[in-house]
């Protein structure tokens, strides 16, 4: 079934009663040409790309849980290009193009709103990285603007512009970036990958690998063991537990970062706003609901809640550059699993085990990255190369030292 307007006035005036599931519940067959561990964004985008760009259709997605139950489900949906590192640059630009025409790729709303992000400066030290940044944007060909005192206050007036300790010097503006629903994103991606012949497998937990020779055979699951010529690993958070089944040992560490949502309220941010002083980030969902988060928690964890200390912390941010935030009430908070690499940048490649590939290492940058992950994964499964776009994301430079490091912290996971 093909979704359109024409097709939500039938439905209505028949009782919507042909409305069909948007992706079957098949019974895992005994081998594939490819199975994908991982039913997020990353590993159905991966599917999805597989099946159209590459004519592999034989392939299962197996997830431990429910679809839309991990970190895509789990995140501030926000969608953005302003990296300044050379191969974070092209990636995410890339990814950010196929954020623009999504929806009609997926014929699924994926509700992408170009509403924008606003990064603020506090200082002129930052005014002037800020400048250098833009200008590296604007090289690469996409968009960006620097605002000054009096900008940033026309374009966001309820910002706390009179704060003396954190001073609101001008902003970087991507117009071009906003935010996107992120189980929508999951359910487009499931449904596309589904009617390209992808079985999508729920409720279904690897154990272990089957591995003869150094080449990968298949997977060990809690529904029986599953053949396959080609595994690829997509399990964000869980990204060392599942790679240690294989006997590989990765620099990735897993951590929580919490996000946030208040009741709902009329519209009044009209962007995505970046806290220049502390890790704060907030927007304003379709229900109303100002969406926010911060830092991680500062340890290694599993969980997939937070400390209260953090949400003390990233309250005391978000009252600083918006003090009329003090009269909204928390609604709920909810935590992901962070698979934070030791350079701050992602992980696509193979593994020195035949057949079998790696995606991970996404640090903050998971929700957004997802169109062009799926589409370089799905290309390296397919053909053995990234694309160019991917190229940095190589799981040797870690011993070769071609480190991409965006933020400068180092090789101190928890920074990034």
């Amino acid at each position: 079934m093909r979704y359109s307007a024409l097709e939500v006035i039938k439905q209505g005036l028949t009782g919507n009663k042909g409305w069909q599931p948007i992706w079957r519940v098949p019974e895992p067959q005994k081998s594939y040409d490819v199975i994908i561990i991982g039913g997020g964004g990353h590993g159905l985008a991966t599917a999805y790309y597989l099946a159209k760009n590459h004519g592999v259709r034989n392939i299962a997605v197996l997830e431990k849980g429910y679809i839309g139950g991990g970190n895509v489900g789990r995140n501030t949906t926000i969608v953005r290009a302003d990296y300044g590192q050379k191969g974070n640059s092209a990636f995410y630009s890339h990814s950010l193009k196929l954020w623009r025409g999504l929806s009609q790729e997926l014929n699924y709303n994926v509700m992408f709103s170009p509403r924008g992000l606003l990064e603020l400066c506090h200082s002129d030290g930052q005014m002037e990285a800020y400048n250098r940044r833009a200008n590296m944007i604007l090289a690469r060909g996409d968009q960006a603007e620097m605002l000054d005192r009096a900008g940033v206050a026309k374009y966001a007036p309820y910002l706390g512009m009179e704060n003396e300790r954190f001073p609101i010097r001008g902003g970087l503006l991507q117009r071009s970036a906003g935010t996107a629903r992120h189980d929508a994103v999951a359910w487009g991606y499931a449904r596309g990958a589904d009617k390209l012949g992808v079985d999508i497998i729920q409720n279904c937990e690897v154990t272990g690998f089957d591995i003869e020779g150094g080449t990968v055979r298949g997977v060990q699951t809690s529904r029986g063991v599953i053949k396959a010529a080609k595994v690829a690993i997509c399990v964000a958070g869980r990204s060392s537990q599942v790679a240690a089944m294989a006997g590989m040992r990765l620099p990735i560490e897993s951590h929580v970062l919490q996000a946030f949502v208040t009741e709902g309220l009329k519209p009044f941010i009209n962007t995505v706003i970046n806290f220049g002083v502390g890790h704060f980030y907030i927007s304003q969902s379709d229900k109303g609901g100002l969406v926010f988060g911060g830092d991680l928690d500062g340890y290694n964890s599993y969980a997939q809640r937070g400390s209260l200390g953090r949400v003390e912390d990233v309250a005391e941010a978000g009252m600083s550059m918006i003090p009329a935030l003090g009269k909204a009430r928390m609604l709920r908070s909810w935590g992901g699993i962070m698979d934070m690499s030791m350079d701050g940048a992602p992980i696509i490649d193979k593994t020195h085990i035949n057949g079998l590939y790696f995606n991970g290492g996404w640090c903050y940058g998971g929700f957004k990255a997802i169109p062009a992950s799926g589409s370089a994964y799905a290309q390296l499964v397919a053909t053995g190369a990234v694309p160019a776009y991917a190229s940095a994301y190589r799981l040797n430079r870690f011993e070769t030292g071609h480190l991409i490091n965006e933020e400068g912290t180092g090789a101190v996971p928890g920074l990034h």
